[in-house]
């Protein structure tokens, strides 16, 4: 199993940062290889992405979502990952976005893409285009600000729910 982890620091308040996040169908413009990005619903994305020159298709379940907090999801047809967007504050008008991912690499060619760095280095790459998409528009296009815990409507906003110490974000899908 792979893992990436990698931040950036974005000049916008949280609340921007993490708004924009949750336009899922916008991640083509910032994200390498992510074809297309459908919400189904409140809980489920259907995403087509090229990775390691070949086209994968799969679904995710939004497993915990917090307004300007966190967004973790795993795949749920086959496809092994999961990942979380956490959100920190580092000032009114600073916030570092983390991405953490967790995937088994399909193929020859995601293995050795894996073992050479270069997803870490796309996913710093995207980050760094989230960046420049944010910054340059100094607002976000959309926002969702509906709490899920498990896939499902949650406890009320700003309730700690998957942040607690020893909470694991990535569901069944084991680091």
């Amino acid at each position: 199993m792979a893992r990436i982890e990698e931040s950036v620091e974005v000049g916008v308040p949280v609340r921007t940062a993490y708004d924009q996040w949750t336009q899922f169908e916008e991640f083509p413009r910032f994200m390498e290889g992510v074809e297309e990005v459908r919400q189904l619903d409140d809980a489920h994305l259907n995403w087509r992405v090229h990775v390691g020159g070949r086209t994968h298709e799969y679904r995710a379940e939004i497993t915990e979502q917090v307004p300007d907090t966190i967004i973790a999801w795993k795949a749920t047809d086959g496809y092994q990952a999961a990942g979380s967007v956490r959100f920190e504050a580092q000032g009114p008008d600073r916030t570092r976005v983390t991405v953490v991912l967790a995937y088994e690499p399909q193929g020859a060619a995601e293995t050795v893409g894996s073992w050479l760095g270069l997803a870490s280095r796309r996913v710093q790459n995207d980050l760094e285009r989230f960046r420049e998409l944010i910054e340059s528009r100094g607002s976000a296009t959309g926002a969702w600000r509906g709490e899920l815990v498990g896939g499902r409507a949650g406890a009320p906003s700003g309730a700690r729910t998957g942040d607690d110490e020893g909470a694991n974000p990535w569901g069944d899908l084991r680091l």
